[in-house]
């Protein structure tokens, strides 16, 4: 299947935390992104709420939990073990580049 490129600009600040976060997910921003996509285009939705003026932030644990009562109520097909397998695949293969050019 054909790649296309995509540029999205962050706060320098932003992206920093989002790498260190993606890091510890064990995937690269690169597979963060795709799985956002692929979630987008599966469910046709945005697969998260999006509200205004929230005072607080809230923890990495609040949001997976956030997201995962949404999952379980939303009446879109998960991601099938295939599925799963190939973006993880692609992240450790992404992983194991990034390793190699340090």
């Amino acid at each position: 299947m054909a790649q296309s490129a995509v540029t999205v600009r962050l706060d320098s600040k932003m992206k920093s935390q989002f790498d260190e976060l993606c890091e510890q997910f064990g995937m690269s921003v690169n597979t963060a992104f795709n799985i956002f996509v692929n979630a987008v285009v599966r469910s046709r939705s945005i697969p998260f709420t999006i509200r205004g003026n929230r005072e607080e932030a809230l923890s990495a644990l609040d949001l997976f939990m956030q997201q995962r009562r949404v999952a379980e109520a939303s009446q879109e097909p998960e991601m099938t073990l295939d599925e799963i397998n190939a973006e993880i695949r692609a992240a450790r293969e992404e992983r194991r580049k990034r390793l190699q050019t340090v």
